[in-house]
């Protein structure tokens, strides 16, 4: 990431790099610092990233140098933004990021990548430089509504094989293209890291002690990463806010730049690749762990943590990746759904039987039957005695009609 503060809502590549004429035993030697801060080399023991793809959305990257050769899948332009101001400063920066994530060294030598064994997918986007002095909000988003170039990468790179997603780059603003395809990426599984921004000594950040937001680091879902030194503390240029999950070394990092020399490259664009590659080693070891739990794994095991458990300079410490990887398989084994034991039912125990189905009762439909057929009985009983018609008052009707009867008096 660039040290100066960058243009308003261009996508800007986030580090400065200055090549430095070293040999490979000595670039080797260099980076000692950086595999000690991050634990590397534990989590070598157990994987190196084989059959992992990272895809790297960044300037092109030279894939004839000799830590990359034959591991580099060059994808279709993104697109592009005009460049402005010093090129030079962008025009090394994808085969930079590429190293530090998947350099295999060369002979005896050579620069190490974090996940020396893992491939890269580069998907050129043409990056702008650095802008002037915000002390002031950015101005309007640049981009336009309906399209965005780093859109169109993420979607390509989650549709063609990329396990984790490196960006080392970013605008002012949210873009909801973007926010969208984040989205889509989460959902098949893959992990996205990006870059928090190098504002952390802008004018804006020293007069309101916090940094613009950057993004793609600033949506939900993505790994923003901050730069400290080799002595674990924040790099003065790291931008300070929310976005800032965990950190790597973004100090006087070693890197190969085109060509196959060697240079040392400061800014959170280069904590971004390491922590990339440290995300493709737990892939490799775990192909099914979903992007919220590698992100557990790596806040949970971060070092250098602050003193309250999390600040917006380092966020939950530098990433350890011996650490994380054992995390990872915890996290991943409790996940999974213990099996149940044939013939048991939460161990030990006979398995309950299954309860009768709902049906019906034979006595109490017997007993409605009756009463239903007493009832009716009766109630054919009592039309039969209102129907039947009463004898009139008096005896029978012959008696009536012969009149009273005589009576002898003597």
């Amino acid at each position: 990431m660039l040290r100066r503060p960058w243009a308003a809502a261009a996508l800007v590549a986030l580090s400065l790099t200055v090549a430095t004429p070293v040999g490979a035993a000595d670039v080797r030697e260099d980076q000692r610092w950086v595999f000690r801060a991050m634990n590397i080399e534990q989590a070598w023991k157990v994987t190196r990233g084989a059959g992992v793809t990272v895809a790297l959305v960044d300037s092109k990257v030279d894939s004839g140098v000799a830590e990359l050769r034959g591991r580099v899948v060059s994808g279709p332009d993104m697109g592009s933004v005009e460049p402005v101001g010093d090129e030079s400063a962008t025009a090394w920066h994808g085969t930079a990021m590429a190293s530090l994530i998947a350099g295999a060294g060369k002979g005896d030598g050579g620069l190490l990548g974090t996940a020396p064994e893992a491939r890269i997918l580069s998907l050129p986007l043409v990056l702008r430089g650095g802008g002037g002095d915000q002390a002031v909000l950015p101005e309007a988003d640049l981009r336009t509504r309906t399209d965005s170039p780093l859109a169109r990468a993420i979607r390509y790179a989650a549709n063609h094989g990329a396990k984790v997603i490196s960006m080392s780059l970013g605008a002012y603003g949210p873009h909801k293209a973007e926010r969208e395809a984040v989205s889509y990426a989460l959902s098949r599984g893959v992990v996205l890291v990006a870059a928090v921004g190098n504002d952390g000594e802008s004018q804006y950040a020293l007069d309101n002690a916090t940094s613009f937001w950057s993004f793609p680091a600033g949506y939900s879902g993505v790994i923003g990463v901050g730069a400290v030194d080799s002595a674990g503390r924040p790099a003065r240029f790291s931008s300070d806010n929310l976005s800032v999950l965990v950190s790597a070394p973004g100090v006087d990092v070693p890197v190969v730049t085109p060509g196959g020399d060697y240079g040392s490259s400061e800014g959170t664009s280069s904590a971004t690749a390491l922590v990339a590659g440290v995300v493709a080693l737990i892939k490799a070891k775990y192909p099914d762990i979903t992007p919220h739990l590698v992100a557990q794994a790596l806040t949970s095991t971060a070092t250098s943590a602050p003193t309250a458990g999390y600040d917006d300079h380092v966020g939950f410490g530098v990433v350890n990746a011996g650490a994380a990887l054992a995390r990872a398989g915890e996290l991943m084994s409790r996940a999974a759904e213990p099996p149940t034991p044939v013939g048991k039912h939460f161990g030990e125990g006979p398995v309950p039987q299954e309860p009768a189905r709902p049906g019906p009762d034979p006595v109490r439909l017997w007993l409605y039957g009756a009463g239903l057929l007493g009832g009716l009985l009766a109630f054919g009983g009592a039309v039969v005695m209102l129907s039947r018609r009463p004898e009139p008052y008096g005896g029978p009707a012959e008696e009536q009609e012969a009149g009273p009867r005589s009576h002898r008096v003597g």
